[in-house]
């Protein structure tokens, strides 16, 4: 697969088979670089309904040939404002669609709509690509001991993970995470967008140390790309 970071929690992700999925789509967020993929993508995926995560789906969005996959909650709220082809799920469910198989798992955060309306419950995604491998986006979530079960049922080898503190997991819990997890590689996110997401990849990497942990840190810069399994 190929991953690119798009700042804060967005990353594109372009499965072996090509299929090209947007998670938490802020192509806006002030992280962002200059050049973006607007699209259209085959799948957006949202893990909640907080502005910095709901993003710009309302424009991205608008291409028949393009599906949102969110929570039931959202896909209402999306469906009511035009978006043609949304599909809700809920926590413990799969899907699978174009060859892939999505889960949506728990996370423990907030969620409500621009409005201050809720949004359904916070999640994360597990999708499992046409060569069998997964990957895991947490969304915005601190840490919880479920996450050992996400590791033992869908083996992510690649995680996102939130480390900015504040609203969401740092590096410590981060670190506890991966321990959870058991992924090859780790993706830092959701950290230095606002001064109050203090956490940073160099303390996720000391803590991962801290516990015997050897797995491979790879924080990407806003625009880069990284392929992996190849």
């Amino acid at each position: 697969m190929e991953i690119t970071f798009y700042g804060h929690a967005t990353f594109k992700v372009v499965s072996p088979g090509g299929v090209k999925i947007l998670i938490d789509p802020w192509l806006s967020n002030p992280q962002a670089p200059a050049e973006v993929d607007r699209g259209p993508y085959d799948l957006i995926l949202i893990t909640h309904a907080h502005g910095d995560h709901l993003g710009d789906v309302l424009e991205l969005a608008r291409d028949e040939a393009t599906e949102v996959v969110a929570i039931h909650e959202i896909q209402q709220y999306l469906s009511a404002r035009g978006i043609p082809r949304v599909t809700g799920m809920n926590i413990g469910g799969s899907y699978e669609v174009r060859g892939l198989r999505i889960t949506m798992v728990p996370a423990l955060h907030s969620s409500s709509f621009p409005d201050g309306s809720y949004g359904g419950e916070a999640c994360g995604f597990v999708v499992r690509l046409e060569d069998g491998r997964s990957f895991y986006h947490a969304g915005d979530t601190g840490l919880f001991q479920d996450m050992a079960l996400i590791g033992e049922l869908y083996a992510p080898e690649v995680v996102f993970l939130p480390i900015g503190s504040h609203y969401v997991m740092g590096p410590r819990e981060a670190a506890r995470a991966c321990e959870l997890l058991k992924p090859r590689l780790v993706i830092p996110m959701h950290y230095g967008t606002f001064p109050l997401l203090t956490g940073t990849p160099e303390e996720l990497e000391r803590e991962l140390s801290s516990r015997g942990l050897s797995l491979e840190v790879r924080a990407l810069s806003p625009g880069e790309s990284l392929r992996y399994g190849a």
